[in-house]
This record gives C-alpha cells, structure tokens and sequence, in this order.
C-alpha cells in the first residue's frame, strides 16, 4: 500500500474511534430527559430562564428541552402531557397560572415524575418538590423605597401591574402599596394591568397620559411594562419629567438605566434559583431524596441603579 494511502487509512480509523469511543461516552452520561417549560422565551427574563436551566442539565448529562406556553394553560398541560410520554426524569416549570396550572402539576406528579416550580408560585403545597421564587416582597419594598427616594416622596403617579393570574404581580403591588403608604404627599393617580407586556405597557402610559397629563412617577411590576411606558413618554416628551422604576433586571432594563431613562430595576435572581431547580433535580434523580427544609425557597432581590449598574456582568447577574 502506497504511504500516503496507508496514512490516511490509519488516520480514518484513528477517528472512527474517536466518534465511536465518544458516541459510547456520550450515550454513557445520557440521564435521560429534563423537561423545561417557561412562559414566553420572547421575553429576555424568561428565555434566561429556559438557556440556563437547559444549559445546567446539559452539563450534569442529561437532554433537555425548552417550551413556552405563553400564559396559556391548556398548551402547559399539553407540554407536560408531552413530557410524560417522553418519559421525562424531571420537570422544571414556570407556572402559567397559580391556581389553573396546579392540574397540570398533579397530572406530572401521578405519572412519576417530579416537578420543580421556578419564578412563580402556585398555590398549592405538597405537589411540587420544590418552589424556587425571588422574594418578591422584599424586593418591592427595595424598589418601592428606591423610587419614593428619587420622587422626593411627593407628586402624583402611576402603577403598571403584572398578570393577575400570576402571584408575583399581586406581591409586588402590595409590596409597593405597603411602603408608598407612608409618603401621604405621593398620590397614586392611575392603575392598571398590561400583563407584564411592553406593548401593552406603551398603550396603557398613553391612556395615562390622556387623562392625567401631570404624572410625574411611573412604578411598574416588570421591566418590560417600564420599557414601555418609557417608549410613551418619549413620544410625549415628558420622559424628562417622570421618574420610571421597574422589576427583573433584564439587559434592556439596565441599558435604559445606563441611558439615563430607568431609575432603577430590580434583579430578580433568575439565573440562580434556575441553576438550582435542576441540581435539585438531580440530586432527587440520582439518589431518591432531596436535602431541603421546605419546599418554598426564596431568593432576595438585588437593586441596580446608576451607581452599580457597571457590576451587570451577564444578564440577570450582578457582581458583589
């Protein structure tokens, strides 16, 4: 056989072995499925959300999968129909609903396969292994005295609030509520509901703005309702003259904040307590039980405004 020839045989099946070899390894660390379902992956909280939780169970050698069910509860209980019949080992979900997604969690559970909750509650305790939340409480009263700070505790405002189907949206507005009470010259003068959504967060500031021209602070249950009503005070030209905060800590949150538009957001630890539900996970996959003290964990809010907005190293992490 010529050399050339020779070598190049040789070398085939050098790597032949190597895709066999590394097929075999590949196959030996399969640990079967993690089921991830988030609520929209659009929205850049809950696509790190998905990334990271699938990137964590990659890495302790299991497939992993992302869906979203857009706040919808019959696609979430078709997606966990679907991770039953996929045979998942675990389920980790983003709740879309704390009372109508509560079926689709005891559907999983009967079927042998646990479920660990992140970012939103439900409410039931018992079925889920764990709750892995921000402290949504804590931190509202973070964000809320924040924001009365840079209002002087003075002048009319208004609030943009989350989904009702969610919990976290009713904690944070009482969690305002609760701390703004104590300013009696801060006047809430409209409220209403844009469903975490920036667009709607645009239109409802508009009808704000129509009716109560003298708004002067805008607090928001997320970052992308605030991004919004930003949108619409700059098209009104009043961006200038109304102190706007939000909730997440999400890339654009901080951008606005760098632009000198956003006072302030609060990160919500998402890349955490994500990490974390899957090493539970694990830890229950690998060896039958799971070290916790309860089944609801919280994680504290962290506050990011101009003076540490330069510690945002990645999104929804904060160097201390």
């Amino acid at each position: 056989m010529h050399k050339t020839a020779k070598r190049l045989l040789i070398a085939a099946l050098v790597a032949g072995s190597a895709l066999v070899a590394g097929s075999a390894l590949a196959q030996s660390q399969d640990k079967g499925l993690i089921s991830v379902i988030v609520n929209d992956t659009s929205n850049p909280y809950w696509f790190t959300e998905g990334k990271i939780a699938r990137e964590t169970a990659e890495e302790l050698g299991y497939r992993a999968n992302v869906s979203s069910h857009n706040g919808d509860t019959n696609t979430e209980s078709n997606q966990v129909d679907t991770a039953i019949t996929n045979q998942a080992r675990a389920i980790i979900l983003d709740p879309a609903n704390a009372d109508g997604s509560i079926g689709a969690v005891r559907k999983a559970v009967n079927a042998g396969v646990p479920v660990f909750i992140v970012n939103a509650e439900i409410n039931q305790q018992g079925l889920a292994k764990a709750q892995l939340v921000s402290n949504n409480a804590q931190g509202a009263a973070l964000g809320a005295q924040q924001w009365a700070q840079i209002m002087n505790g003075e002048g009319q405002y208004a609030e943009l609030k989350g989904s009702p189907s969610d919990n976290n949206a009713a904690t944070r507005s009482n969690g305002y509520e609760t701390v703004l009470s104590q300013y009696p010259d801060l006047e809430r003068v409209a409220v209403d509901v844009a469903n975490w959504d920036r667009t709607q967060g645009y239109n409802k500031m508009q009808s704000m703005l129509q009716a109560h021209p003298n708004i002067q602070g805008v607090i928001s249950g997320n970052d992308e309702m605030a991004l919004g009503a930003i949108a619409a005070l700059k098209q009104n030209n009043k961006l200038d003259d109304v102190v706007v905060g939000g909730f997440d800590g999400s890339p654009d949150a901080v951008d606005a904040i760098r632009a000198g538009e956003l006072a302030y957001t609060v990160l919500q630890p998402v890349a955490i307590f994500s990490e974390r539900a899957v090493r539970m996970a694990d830890e229950l996959i690998s060896t039958g039980n799971l070290d916790i003290e309860s089944e609801k964990q919280l994680f504290d809010a962290m506050l990011i405004t101009p003076d540490n907005v330069d510690q945002y190293v990645a999104p929804f992490v904060l160097e201390q």
